[in-house]
């Protein structure tokens, strides 16, 4: 029986995705939950793998092509009984193979710059699109339909912009009618667009300039960017934090700690449990902004970085204020490994609800990070210091010499005010330098 391919649903914030390369060709035969196209959202990068086994017989989006969550995107033969087309979807993200992971983009770079959580300092990044791009409602039906689009993806949109190209004068041939980046190219080449793609080119570059395509992800990347700084009104706050007694401790029982518990005690999973109790006691850190109204989130759900082979990725550290240093620790390294082996879950990256970057993992003191849309803030964690400071004991001043560390926090000012956001740097501030050699943390 034939049976249409649908592109599996993958969280409720997750409107669309660009396909980014098909791993079966048509007349192939598949196996069910084999890995048949690799997508990227403003979520994760995946395989979507085959919902059934069969024989794949035509692909209906081409690779670059942005699609909704839900559409059809290619069609199969198969013998197997097959539930209707919304359990299948499900079915589909809920699999073992659907929740396999290449390289993961968060919704939305998360600083100027990020690495991943060194020894030496207290890191961050990526994504997404969001457009108006259903087609009447039926984009999930065959490529046949002459269903319209009422908007554009980014990539059709920026083309046409550059090009001087009306997309409403265009006639589409993608799936539902949909106006491709090859039919904006094509308007080009017959001179419907006012300005040629050469003629664009010419103004801005010359014969010694290297000319890049942006990946699907570095596109996405971009679009959330827009997306973030034009939605968000950013307000920067920043203080600084002597470290010193945290560098001590962790110095003093490092080797003990990673004896008894098997993995590394890295500043990472401290600085995290700090965080997550100083955003328990301040909700507005832990918040959207949704339709006029502020969601105060319950759940405290950390965004932390990890460098991987694609890039940097943030991860989801679920319910962070609920566990201790020791358990952080551990599942942080768990993170990691799967971050770096390609083996996230969509539940790794799922439902953050504040995010800690840390460029000074790269040597950068001060910074003002991009807010994670939709979240209300961001803290990023400078590098760590020596330097002269001076301290006053018994109504006397001196110099010594301490480990300090600016913290910089951007926050959505539409929710948070000047004096919100220094309770919450007070607060963090307040839990680190209570950090000594005396300190029995778990």
């Amino acid at each position: 029986m034939a049976f249409n391919i649908e592109l599996p649903h993958v969280g409720e914030s997750v409107t669309e995705a660009v396909i980014g390369k098909w791993l079966k060709a048509p007349g192939d035969a598949i196996e069910k939950y084999d890995p048949l196209v690799e997508v990227v959202t403003d979520k994760v990068a995946m395989d979507v793998p085959s919902p059934a086994t069969g024989t794949l017989t035509k692909i209906l989006v081409e690779e670059g092509e942005t699609v909704l969550m839900g559409a059809v995107i290619a069609e199969m033969d198969t013998d197997e009984e097959i539930v209707p087309a919304s359990a299948s979807a499900r079915a589909a993200t809920s699999s073992p193979s659907a929740s396999r992971i290449g390289t993961m983009v968060q919704g939305a770079n998360v600083g100027p710059t990020g690495g991943e959580f060194l020894d030496t300092s207290l890191s961050t990044p990526e994504p997404a699109s969001v457009t108006n791009e259903a087609g009447g409602g039926n984009t999930s039906g065959s490529s046949h339909g002459s269903t319209r689009q009422k908007g554009f993806s980014p990539v059709v949109a920026r083309l046409a912009a550059e090009n001087d190209v009306d997309l409403n004068s265009l006639v589409g041939t993608g799936l539902g009618g949909r106006v491709s980046k090859k039919d904006v190219l094509a308007a080009v080449e017959k001179g419907q667009g006012r300005a040629s793609a050469g003629s664009a080119k010419d103004s801005l570059v010359t014969s010694e300039d290297e000319i890049i395509e942006p990946t699907p992800i570095r596109r996405m990347i971009a679009d959330h960017m827009v997306k973030a700084v034009s939605e968000i009104p950013h307000a920067w706050s920043a203080i600084e934090v002597d470290v010193t007694g945290m560098v001590e401790w962790r110095t003093a029982i490092k080797d003990r700690f990673e004896s008894e518990n098997g993995v590394r005690l890295t500043y990472l999973p401290i600085a995290l449990s700090v965080v997550a109790g100083a955003l328990r006691t301040n909700p507005r850190l832990n918040s959207s902004w949704l339709d006029g109204k502020i969601v105060l989130k319950k759940a405290i759900n950390v965004g932390v970085a990890v460098a991987a082979r694609g890039g940097l990725i943030v991860p989801v550290v679920h319910n962070a204020d609920e566990g201790t240093i020791t358990e952080l620790a551990g599942k942080l390294e768990g993170i990691v490994k799967r971050a770096r082996s390609g083996k996230m879950t969509i539940e790794d990256v799922r439902g953050g609800t504040f995010t800690l970057n840390n460029t000074g993992a790269l040597g950068s003191v001060w910074g003002g990070a991009i807010i994670n849309h939709p979240q209300a803030a961001i803290l990023t964690t400078e590098a760590i210091v020596k330097r002269p400071v001076v301290i006053s004991s018994n109504g006397k001043d001196e110099v010594v010499v301490r480990s300090m560390m600016n913290i910089c926090l951007s926050f959505d000012h539409r929710i948070i005010d000047g004096a919100e956001a220094s309770e919450f740097l007070q607060a963090v501030k307040s839990g680190i330098e209570a950090i000594n050699l005396e300190s029995d943390l778990k």
